[in-house]
């Protein structure tokens, strides 16, 4: 049976970290679409481009081309760059690209694509409410700012990236502001989507959790399908 699980919530509140450890066991696709976003920024930010000027972004749609591969790889125009877009300038930002139409439209295809091959679990700010408004499951994950910005930097120092945890916490009240306040797809809950706050949880815990919620709505659309 295909399902597809859509995972939403704010930056840095585990969502990716959750998601690939659930698309591992339950053996599904995993595609992570804030890489996506990131490849689109780190790709502007070396074109010289002002990640802030919409337009001068927005023209560089036809020379980037995304590819997600096995072990989270994420390579542009055949160009690995799975640590770069996890820098603290790219985290900086991505919002701003993120919240581009045209930018939010070419990747958005691209996601749909994906997900309409296999079972699939996708994270990001808007998959419930946008990306795959029919998904099977959908969770908003959510957690406080300050336990978010502590988990961007330790997962930042393990992979060697230089930051301090001021700097993170100040990059991801921005980044709420932004997704939360553009025009196009803002970051919000769906109507039908399960809140599940990880502030005190481990990401155990959370599989655990999300788990559960997967396996209870398989179970119902089994039934409704018997």
């Amino acid at each position: 049976m295909k399902i597809t699980v859509a995972i939403d919530g704010p930056a840095a509140a585990g969502k990716s970290t959750v998601a690939k450890k659930v698309a591992e066991i339950k053996g599904y696709t995993y595609i992570d679409t804030g890489a996506m976003y990131r490849a689109f920024t780190w790709y502007c930010m070396e074109k010289g481009v002002d990640c802030q000027n919409e337009a001068a972004c927005v023209a560089l749609i036809p020379e980037v081309h995304i590819k997600l591969r096995p072990g989270h790889i994420v390579l542009c125009n055949d160009r690995d760059i799975s640590k770069e877009i996890r820098e603290p300038r790219v985290s900086g930002n991505v919002s701003y690209i993120a919240s581009y139409k045209d930018i939010r439209l070419f990747l958005v295809d691209q996601q749909r694509e994906m997900a309409g091959k296999h079972s699939v679990i996708m994270d990001g700010r808007d998959i419930g409410t946008y990306v795959l408004p029919n998904a099977d499951v959908k969770i908003f994950q959510i957690a406080s700012v300050e336990t978010r910005a502590i988990r961007r930097y330790d997962e930042n120092i393990s992979k060697g990236i230089p930051c301090t945890l001021e700097e993170i916490e100040e990059d991801v009240r921005k980044r709420d502001y932004i997704d939360s306040h553009r025009d196009f797809a803002p970051l919000k809950p769906a109507a039908d989507s399960i809140l599940l706050d990880t502030s005190f949880m481990s990401v155990d815990e959370v599989v655990e959790a999300v788990i559960e919620i997967i396996d209870k709505k398989v179970a119902e659309k089994e039934a409704n399908n018997a």
